[in-house]
């Protein structure tokens, strides 16, 4: 197979052009906007906030308040809704249009957690064709024109394919783009994506609809194997960027033509580290942000020589002086390591999709499950 850089446009979402085609994929309690602004400084792209249910935002939920911030010069700014009424969905988009919330609208039909799907949510949802439409046209319907997006699935599991019928759909009601995790939700993270799926979903709609693959992107040789292989417009990035808001520069110059960035040595990605904790304490607070960081911090040091001491200390860091203490310890000459590619964040193990009872009994039935709205944001 030809190793030559596959010839990929810039992704244009509406009115709204990247000339990286790369999308940053909503993970909750990671898509804040302090590593949304780490990986936007990287290079050009969508960077989608953490996912938004459309009843905490209709009834202005405080958490699901805070975790609609953007910076003053996020563009376009992308939020991700959930949601599984249609009237709540419409509501939700008429409110982000009325106050000005968001450019984008995206809308996950993806997510394969129990507490999600056994509402009938996220990846459960498109196996109920009318009902699926009836969401989509609402978002779309209520947009005033911006532009609305949705990521999916392959389907329930291996039994319950949906996503070429939920494709064909949401392009008949005017989204603006798809975008395919290429597993199934009782695969969940684990295994190895089908990419295949996201040609056969790009053979399947209209040319000119923006199809976005997703699932085992972990370096720019992924992204650009992706394209090649399936023809996509381009590629949603999630785990692979965890302590690595760097990726988007490398996906940048691959798409670009050009020689990849240097990769950090340890120096460099502590400064990233503790910017990312500063930035994290202007958005939540120093206590909370120091906190919060916490749960990066193996993500950032993958790979690299780094004394299991100094390890367990830095996964219990309460401030930024003790980050700096221990970060100073460490020998940050070092190179980047091989180690540190590959596969990183939640992996797990392929289950049983958790759904409401007899979900599975009638696919054209469009009724809203009783008590499915999540209240409140949050992940």
């Amino acid at each position: 197979m030809s190793r030559a850089t596959p010839v990929v446009k810039p992704l244009r979402i509406g009115p709204y052009q990247a000339d990286s085609p790369v999308v940053l994929a909503p993970m909750a309690g990671i898509t804040n906007p302090g590593f949304r602004r780490l990986c936007r400084e990287q290079g050009s792209g969508f960077y989608v906030c953490e996912m938004i249910t459309s009843r905490g935002l209709v009834e202005k939920n405080p958490l699901t308040l805070r975790m609609i911030a953007m910076d003053p010069d996020e563009s376009p700014r992308s939020m991700q809704l959930y949601g599984v009424d249609p009237a709540a969905m419409g509501q939700a988009v008429r409110m982000i249009v009325e106050r000005d919330l968001a450019d984008h609208v995206d809308m996950n039909f993806g997510c394969p957690v129990p507490k999600v799907t056994r509402k009938g949510g996220g990846a459960a949802l498109p196996f109920k064709r009318r009902l699926f439409e009836r969401i989509v046209r609402a978002a779309v319907d209520n947009a005033d024109g911006r532009p609305v997006t949705v990521k999916m699935r392959i389907g329930i599991d291996d039994e319950h394919h949906t996503y070429l019928d939920a494709g064909r759909i949401a392009a008949d009601a005017g989204v603006a783009a798809v975008a395919l995790h290429a597993r199934t939700a009782s695969q969940r993270y684990s295994g190895t994506a089908d990419w295949s799926a996201i040609a056969r979903l790009r053979d399947h709609l209209p040319a000119e609809l923006p199809v976005l693959g997703n699932g085992d992107i972990f370096s720019a040789d992924d992204a650009l194997e992706m394209v090649r292989r399936t023809a996509c417009d381009g590629v949603v990035v999630g785990r692979g960027c965890l302590g690595r808001p760097w990726l988007f520069a490398d996906l940048e110059a691959a798409f670009a033509g050009r020689p990849l960035p240097t990769p950090p040595t340890l120096g460099e990605v502590a400064v990233t580290l503790r910017r990312h904790a500063v930035l994290l304490g202007e958005h939540m607070g120093v206590d909370k942000g120091i906190r919060d960081v916490r749960k990066h911090i193996a993500w950032y040091l993958k790979g690299f020589a780094v004394g299991s001491d100094v390890r367990k200390r830095l996964g219990l860091v309460n401030s930024i002086d003790e980050l700096d203490e221990l970060l100073a310890m460490l020998d940050l000459d070092q190179e980047f390591p091989p180690d540190a590619e590959g596969p990183r964040g939640r992996q797990g193990s392929p289950g049983r999709v958790v759904l409401p009872e007899h979900w599975l009994d009638d696919p054209e039935d469009p009724s809203v499950p009783f008590g499915a709205e999540l209240e409140h944001s949050g992940g």
